[in-house]
């Protein structure tokens, strides 16, 4: 069996993440969520796209969860908040 390299019209094939993840900008926001009184982030999770959070999970009440997009808004680098949360765990 023969293995040839692989090419693209006689080039080496170049891989790039059409959206990469700011994984920086998650762990920033992570870190605001867990150091910041009023939220129990332990049920949180953040996920970047671009400049959006996303902060998806459970929280214990209206207020936590206006305050977890706060915390995130105060970020530099964020633009936009996105949640998905239920309040004690509730759809």
């Amino acid at each position: 069996m023969v293995f040839k390299p692989q090419t693209f019209h006689g080039e080496r094939p170049v891989v790039t993440d059409e959206i990469p993840v700011d994984a920086s900008l998650e762990q920033r926001v992570a870190d605001a969520l867990a150091t910041s009184e009023g939220i129990g982030a332990e049920m949180l999770k953040v996920v970047a796209s671009g400049r959006e959070i996303f902060i998806i999970g459970d929280v214990g009440s209206r207020e936590e969860m206006d305050r977890a997009v706060q915390v995130a808004l105060s970020v530099p680098g964020v633009e936009k908040v996105t949640v998905h949360m239920h309040e004690n765990g509730a759809p």
